[in-house]
Order: structure tokens, then C-alpha cells, then sequence
């Protein structure tokens, strides 16, 4: 059995994928922190702009993969847009590559 840990959060959340896109939303860097105590998951994230009308689906699927996880009690999501996403600084690099941004 997997012990819940940030590790394991993040791993599982790799699987989550910007409908837009088509990429993780951890390779896109929209997962900005992970906290997990007693059981309690706690994941800080942002989308590409303020006005995704898609951020209901991907916060779904979120839960809907960190819920299922062993040890897990309760999953929280808090949606900020401090500091904006920008992808030349929090996607990673192949990423980039693959958007044409450098």
C-alpha cells in the first residue's frame, strides 16, 4: 500500500490533463502547492487565465483522482491567480519546446 504523501499527490495529478491543451497541468505548472496532513490533501493551483471556462472540469478531475487515493480523508482545492500563470517560467521545458515558448 502507498503512503499518502506530496510525492504521491503529485505523481497522481500528473495524470490530470488541461482539456484545452491536451498537457498535464503539472507540466504546465498549474499546480503551485501540495500539502497533505492526517489525511487531508490540500492543493493550491491556477489555470491559464482567469477566464477558463474549463476550470470546473479540471478541478474535477483533480478531486476525482486525489479522493480515490489510500489514507486520503478529505481534498481541498484553493484556486488562485497570484502570481498569474505564465508559462515561460513555470511549464517545463519541454513544454515550452512543444508551445513554441522561449
Amino acid at each position: 500500500m502507498e503512503l499518502l504523501t506530496e510525492e504521491l499527490v503529485r505523481e497522481k495529478l500528473v495524470d490530470v490533463i488541461d482539456p484545452e491543451l491536451r498537457i498535464s497541468i503539472m507540466e504546465l505548472g498549474l499546480v503551485y502547492e501540495v500539502d497533505v496532513k492526517d489525511g487531508d490533501v490540500k492543493v493550491l493551483y491556477t489555470l491559464t487565465t482567469p477566464a477558463c471556462p474549463l476550470g470546473p472540469v479540471i478541478e474535477g478531475q483533480m478531486k476525482d483522482i486525489l479522493v480515490d487515493l489510500p489514507g486520503v480523508k478529505d481534498v481541498a482545492m484553493e484556486l488562485t491567480f497570484t502570481p498569474p500563470w505564465d508559462p515561460k517560467v513555470m511549464a517545463s521545458d519541454d513544454i515550452k519546446m512543444q508551445l513554441g515558448i522561449w
